[in-house]
């Protein structure tokens, strides 16, 4: 058994290969994960850091350990969907050779064996490769976190032989994964498909596809009407986060139906021309191979363009918020005096601050304020307690606390500069999207230095240089966006290359069933380029469907925002990551489908051979 696995392999190594680079790709991302997750938890810190300083860095520790989890699960993730999409087209493509197996006598489970074993073999090849790869990725991730200002410019992974035998163990895991289906589906073939091709072979649509397809979009369907009768801007996040994974799946696992309806709708507009009918004929009739290559984009394009919709529209929500919660007219970046034409300005400073409350100790930023000036400038108002009371030695806790269990009339004890007081808890402000204020002191308590900026509200004819409210409002929103885009612009990286070599692997297993077509075709008339163009065409219009049915997915997950309490206003498209990823994918495509069909061509008409 082992040598027939070893032999299927090494003969059909181009349709294995694009499993065993995503199996690589997944080993040395997960090694080198695992390794800068356990340099995290060693915490250097270098001499003559401020307390404040110190905080920052132990924050960028623990955001730097989330993005490394959430790329190791995607990874994982990724290269089961690849190894099953590929032994999945494989078990199709094989099932004559099966049958042949089952003929001379081979019991089911000894061919569902043997395809968990080219699994597993393919699992080591693939972990194999990819522990070089996890020394460059360590070496990659390491830069791109310092870039990010996650991990301070000493930051060092030092080589683990732990992470080395676990991302190994992975990859074996994850082929034999990926690959449980179908070796169920190969263990189902009977003898009697060695000489007829039968039924299922021809069914791409399997009762569990079926219903997991239908499941899956009952409850995406469900979820958006849920979002819309909700009209809650936290409440459709949360529900949208749940759409796009719900979505993705229902698409993908109804693509072989979805995609021939949506090809239907753009073949209009391409009909009348013989390459256009060709190829058109190709998307509607050849669903398995359409399906293949339609299906990683829609997961690629739902969750990317789902999750960066999401959080842009939750930054420009802030945005929108402090820009109803403000009354001031102008915004400046010093301390301004009351005067003529100025009705009010409250000036904040921001500074350290370190906060202590039973045995924790909090290191964040307190701004100084004047109460009375701030409540002439601001709408919020306390939940509990009174900003009047903030006064002398106390504090009020901001919005970016609200939630922390602070309790009015406490006593907390803060250091502030080179003092350290005890101050009591006067006003608790009410939660709101922007996080960013935690607490405020009476400007009486501050430290020399800090930042400063004061809003102005002027009386009805006077001006002031400085920025505009909603010019303020929006670059707050930005300045949490650019917090976010970093972390979705490495996951946006990983998640792509996974794509391509799935998309790329789709095609290049599609054509190994195209030769005989092909052939055909030149002997029908056709030129060899004119096959290569079919075959061009083809795969752009399936990038296509494979976009609009991933946008559609983004769209069900935002349609939640759209109808929460700031409508349209807080709502962010990134049309220019969505044009991105439609450009990158035509060409990935279209350059993998263009080399493909122009080397299945190669051989002079009449010296085919059926392989």
């Amino acid at each position: 058994m082992l040598r027939l696995s070893a032999g299927a392999l090494r003969t059909r190594w181009q349709l294995f290969a694009g499993a065993v680079v995503a199996v690589a790709l997944g080993v040395g991302l997960v090694q080198s994960g695992l390794q800068m997750l356990a340099a995290t938890d060693r915490l250097v810190l270098s001499a003559g850091l401020s307390a404040y300083e110190r905080a920052k860095i132990r924050e960028g520790y623990v955001g730097a350990a989330t993005l490394l989890g959430m790329s190791v699960m995607l990874a994982v993730f990724l290269s089961v969907f690849i190894v099953s999409t590929t032994f999945g087209f494989m078990t199709v493509q094989r099932r004559r050779e099966f049958g042949l197996l089952r003929l001379v006598g081979a019991q089911r489970g000894y061919l569902c064996l043997m395809v968990v074993t080219e699994a597993g073999l393919l699992g080591v090849a693939g972990s194999v490769v990819g522990l070089p790869l996890g020394v460059l990725a360590t070496w990659a991730q390491s830069w791109l976190l310092v870039r990010l200002g996650m991990l301070p410019e000493w930051f060092d992974a030092p080589w683990d032989q732990g992470a080395v035998w676990a991302a190994m163990i992975v990859g074996v895991s994850t082929a034999l994964a990926g690959v449980l289906a179908a070796a169920w589906r190969a263990s189902r073939v009977n003898a009697l498909e060695a000489i007829v091709e039968g039924q299922a072979a021809r069914r791409v649509m399997t009762g569990w596809r079926w219903f997991w397809g239908l499941s899956a979009a009952f409850g995406t369907v469900l979820l958006v009407i849920v979002a819309q009768a909700a009209r809650d801007l936290v409440a459709g996040l949360m529900i949208g986060l749940v759409v796009m994974i719900s979505g993705s799946v229902a698409l993908s696992q109804l693509s072989p139906v979805v995609v021939p309806l949506v090809g239907r709708l753009l073949a209009i507009v391409v009909r009348g021309n013989l390459i256009a009918d060709l190829a058109r004929a190709g998307v509607l009739h050849a669903v398995r191979r359409s399906a293949a290559t339609a299906a990683p984009l829609i997961v690629l394009v739902g969750l990317v363009i789902g999750l960066w919709g999401t959080f842009g529209s939750l930054a420009k929500a802030v945005g929108v918020e402090q820009e109803q919660l403000i009354t001031a007219d102008v915004v400046v970046d010093h301390v301004v005096r009351p005067g003529p034409g100025i009705l009010a300005a409250s000036a904040q400073t921001a500074v350290p601050i370190a906060v202590t409350r039973g045995r924790k100790t909090l290191y964040s930023e307190a701004i100084g304020i004047d109460p009375a000036a701030y409540q002439q400038t601001h709408k919020l108002r306390p939940r509990k307690g009174s900003l009047d009371r903030l006064t002398g030695r106390t504090i009020a806790i901001g919005p970016g606390m609200a939630a922390e269990g602070y309790r009015l009339g406490s006593t907390l004890k803060v250091a502030l500069g080179n003092r350290s007081i005890a101050v009591m808890v006067v006003a608790i402000m009410p939660e709101t999207l922007d996080v960013s204020e935690n607490f405020f002191v009476p400007r009486s308590l501050l430290p020399a230095g800090g930042r400063t900026e004061t809003l102005v509200k002027l009386a009805p004819g006077a001006t002031l240089d400085g920025q505009s409210v909603e010019q303020w409002a929006e670059a707050r929103g930005e300045a949490q966006q650019r917090s976010n885009s970093g972390l979705f612009a490495a996951l946006l990286g990983l998640a792509g290359i996974f794509t391509a070599v799935a998309v790329v692997n789709a095609v290049v297993m599609s054509t190994a069933d195209r030769r005989q077509e092909f052939h055909l075709s030149r002997l029908a008339g056709l030129t060899r380029a004119q096959v290569v163009m079919v075959a061009l065409v083809e795969s752009g219009t399936v990038v296509v469907v494979g976009v609009l049915l991933g946008s559609l997915v983004a769209a069900a997950a935002l349609a939640g925002i759209a109808a929460g309490p700031y409508g349209l206003a807080a709502l962010a498209i990134p049309w220019r990551l969505l044009g991105l990823i439609f450009a990158s994918a035509l060409v990935v495509v279209g350059v993998a489908a263009a080399l493909t069909a122009g080397r299945a061509t190669s051989h002079r008409l009449g010296t085919y051979r059926a392989e």
